[in-house]
């Protein structure tokens, strides 16, 4: 068993809004360098849990530690851990991808902002697209564009909350490459989302909170084991809405489905 200290660890957190109770009682805990999803319905408490994880609210009962610190008793010493991005990209349209990048850099007091930026431009494929504004960017570029502005600094834990909420498909998909490349690279990821395939995609394990309380909490197959074992039938697989509108748009194709020659999409 390992003895390694959770980079998040939540016990008994409840939060209310005058006569609502939001959260009553939740139990989390995150291991390090793992994603992990928190799932359920709109009004289920995820984005309350994630703005007192990230030192925004003020929880009414429990304790709360990111990166071995308490959000109540050392909440600049959480501040200086983490990263939040929220449902819609906090980028500046005006500037360019690059200027969003080094404006970040140079407000965390980093050396050399613009190489920071390059790097970040090269990792999350936005090169090309760097000396561009950032109103011309597709949504899924704008995304990947906000990821990588979260990475400045380095946090170890970032939260991503309903990171692909309004995306098309494809930006979806572009998205969740970057949060991927986040895992990829060791950092703590913790996801809410609304969208069941998003959670299976990306996570390693899923905590699903309902009605102010997590229910179930454990890998996609802790989950399955919890329903009746399937009954095998022998189906033809029919193809997706998702894969045929990829298959016919040509962006992101799935796997053995070609593209049109001069179709791709520039940005």
């Amino acid at each position: 068993m390992s003895t390694v200290a959770p980079a998040i660890s939540v016990r008994g957190l409840r939060k209310s809004f005058k006569e609502l109770e939001v959260l009553r009682g939740v139990d989390l805990e995150v291991a390090r360098g793992s994603i992990v999803a928190l799932l359920g319905s709109n009004g289920a408490g995820k984005t309350t849990a994630v703005r007192i994880l990230s030192t925004l609210l003020t929880p009414d009962a429990g304790t709360v530690t990111v990166h071995g610190d308490d959000v109540v008793a050392d909440p600049s010493a959480v501040r200086g851990s983490i990263s939040l991005t929220g449902q819609f990209a906090a980028v500046d349209e005006v500037l360019t991808g690059r200027e969003n990048l080094v404006l970040v850099a140079r407000l965390r007091h980093l050396p050399d902002p613009g190489a920071v930026a390059d790097r970040l431009l090269a990792r999350f494929s936005l090169t090309d697209a760097g000396g561009r504004r950032a109103a011309t960017y597709s949504g899924g570029m704008r995304r990947r564009l906000d990821i990588a502005m979260s990475l400045i600094g380095d946090p170890p834990v970032i939260f991503l909350d309903e990171p692909t909420t309004g995306l098309d498909p494809q930006a979806r998909i572009e998205a969740w490459d970057a949060v991927r490349e986040l895992a990829a690279g060791g950092t703590t990821v913790l996801l809410t989302t609304q969208y069941l395939d998003e959670a299976e995609q990306l996570a390693d394990r899923i905590a699903i909170l309902h009605e102010g309380r997590i229910i179930a909490d454990g890998t996609l197959a802790d989950l399955k084991r919890l329903l009746p074992a399937p009954k095998v039938e022998y189906v033809e697989k029919q193809p997706t809405l998702e894969e045929i509108f990829l298959a016919i748009t040509g962006s992101g194709a799935p796997r053995g489905v070609g593209t049109t020659p001069g179709t791709e999409d520039p940005s």
